[in-house]
């Protein structure tokens, strides 16, 4: 795997004691190209491919993701009560249709019971629409039998529909679980290849995760976002106005003053803000200091003059 070569930091001076070191030096383009070349070329074996040069493809974000996943599981419920209502619907068939069996069961009983009289009265009376009644008895039993085979017709095409409505939504539920997976897996893929690139950039760059404190801090206390590019960057910057201090929790006034972002005078391996040359921590202190003695030497000749009064 090539290697690449960093080049050497431009660092000049800033009055007597202020060194300034520019990350524009190891973030360029062109290097950034060669690390991604170099560590597709290593994990090639592995079977990890490079992204394409260029790309203007961007990775989904997690809201989009979640979105997605939300609309699609809407359309699967949606999916579902649909079948739902479908088969009720096709239940309430059924059920009227019985209804009418069953009517059509009683007035055959009628009819029968009807006959069977007319049949003893035809007997004693010698009737001749004996004949016509038992035809007529034989031809509703027909249609009777008819309609019961058209009932069990229609129970079995019912049976398969919901067959067919199960295997539908069982699929359908499968391939969302399998679309579930496919995106937790590649958003996990995700991750740990950020989580990789942080942790290289913190090795190839000892300074990062303070840099990325420091710009926290920055707009913590009060300074715009593009304020706190100029100090992350190592320059200069001239303010004047409200700075917020955590510890105190209140803000103090400062009349314009030069800030930078320095490295910690206890600890080299840590960064601090510096107004004017001073580490903003001691200068809030000093601030609060100030503020607390002119409130005391207001507020002790009011408690003397009420002591006299009494």
């Amino acid at each position: 795997m090539q290697r690449a070569t960093v080049p050497k930091a431009r660092v000049w001076r800033q009055g007597k004691r202020t060194l300034r070191l520019c990350a524009d030096d190891f973030l360029t383009r062109e290097r950034l190209v060669a690390y991604h070349d170099s560590y597709a070329a290593a994990m090639a074996k592995y079977g990890l491919q490079r992204g394409v040069r260029g790309s203007e493809a961007r990775h989904t974000t997690t809201a989009q993701y979640y979105r997605d996943l939300k609309r699609k599981t809407g359309e699967l419920e949606a999916n579902v009560r649909q079948l739902q209502n479908e088969q009720q619907q096709a239940e309430r068939q059924l059920d009227e249709v019985r209804k009418d069996i069953k009517s059509e069961k009683l007035e055959a009983a009628k009819t029968e019971a009807k006959a069977a009289l007319v049949a003893k009265v035809g007997s004693l009376l010698g009737s001749g629409k004996l004949k016509e009644l038992e035809a007529d008895n034989r031809t509703l039993q027909d249609e009777v039998a008819a309609r019961d085979e058209s009932i069990e017709l229609l129970q079995q095409q019912m049976e398969r529909q919901q067959e067919e409505y199960q295997r539908q939504l069982m699929e359908l539920q499968a391939r969302h679980r399998r679309e579930m997976a496919d995106k937790e897996a590649a958003h996990q893929r995700e991750v740990s290849f950020l989580k990789s690139i942080i942790q290289k950039a913190k090795k190839w760059f000892p300074l990062f995760q303070e840099l990325v404190y420091m710009e926290k801090f920055c707009l913590k206390v009060g300074f715009t976002e593009r304020q706190t590019a100029t100090l992350i960057s190592g320059k200069p910057l001239f303010y004047e106005g409200e700075l917020y201090s955590e510890e105190h929790r209140r803000k103090f006034t400062t009349e314009e003053a030069g800030f930078q972002v320095v490295k910690d005078p206890k600890d080299k391996s840590k960064l601090a803000l510096a107004i004017n040359g001073q580490v903003i921590g001691e200068w809030f202190k000093e601030q609060f200091g100030r503020l607390f003695s002119s409130v005391k030497r207001t507020v002790e000749p009011l408690r003397r003059g009420k002591g006299m009064g009494l």
